[in-house]
């Protein structure tokens, strides 16, 4: 079996592609900040997702530490700003559109883990607090840890969640749940998360690695062709008109059916 390989580690961000070339590890690895978020790591992250190679079928994002993410590290409000870049004050007294287009790119490290040829598994521990609660958001699927805290805390700072995390959180709980959560900015313990669908699956933080190997080996066990048009299909599932969607799983099932049957060989 040939071994693992580093692809990408800076910013406190590690990429490793497992020996099979088909699962990808994303690792948040600067535990003695709790993961705090800055601008240079979701530039890693971006560079991360466009340095997959195409054969991956699962990401894996997970953290190093007792803490998934504790969110924005706060040297972006204080007027220094961080060593590699300015301030969010700094860049509040800049243009609307430069401000526009530098949120825009720090979106991009949230917005790549759902595109549809793989699936990406977040293991979530500890607190993921604001940016990190949409990290985790970010992904499709959530296995969280037994300690797991959930809490969405712009508002209490003046901002708004602004980084892909609002519409998966209002898919999986719902507007109303949704909007009390951010506004409030309390805790979502394990046993809520996973009741209202924000974890797939909560286990013991011990058992927190296995639980993701475990079903890393089921989500890897179909036809990739038939995973990545079921993930499609349901990307759509909410927006579509019922008849879109009908018309979209017809298509999709013609393909199947021809490949299976070799008719487009």
């Amino acid at each position: 079996m040939p071994e693992d390989k580093i692809l990408l580690e800076r910013d406190a961000v590690r990429l490793v592609l497992d020996g099979t070339g088909t699962v990808a590890t994303i690792t948040l690895c600067n535990p003695a900040k709790r993961n705090a978020q800055t601008p240079a790591l979701w530039l890693a992250l971006i560079e991360a997702g466009r340095l997959l190679p195409g054969q991956v079928r699962v990401a894996v994002l997970r953290a190093e530490g007792p803490s998934f993410s504790a969110g924005l590290d706060r040297k972006a409000f204080t007027p220094e700003g961080f060593d590699d870049g300015p301030s969010f004050l700094e860049l509040g007294r800049g243009s609307e559109a430069d401000l526009d287009a530098t949120i825009a790119m720090y979106q991009q490290a949230f917005t790549w883990w759902r595109r549809t040829d793989l699936i990406s598994v977040a293991a979530v521990q500890g607190h993921a607090i604001g940016a990190g609660f949409q990290l985790a958001l970010a992904c499709d699927l959530r296995v969280c840890a037994d300690d797991v805290q959930f809490a969405m805390r712009e508002t209490s700072l003046g901002l708004v969640p602004d980084l892909a995390g609002t519409k998966p959180l209002a898919e999986l709980v719902g507007y109303s749940r949704a909007l009390e959560v951010c506004v409030t900015g309390r805790y979502v313990h394990a046993q809520e998360a996973e009741r209202t669908g924000l974890a797939n699956l909560v286990v013991p933080a011990a058992d927190l690695d296995a639980a993701v190997a475990d079903l890393t080996a089921a989500l890897l066990a179909p036809p990739r062709d038939a995973v990545n048009e079921t993930k499609g299909l349901l990307r759509t599932a909410l927006s579509h008109s019922a008849s879109d969607q009908l018309a979209a799983e017809r298509a999709a099932q013609t393909r199947r059916l021809r490949i299976l049957a070799g008719a487009d060989e």
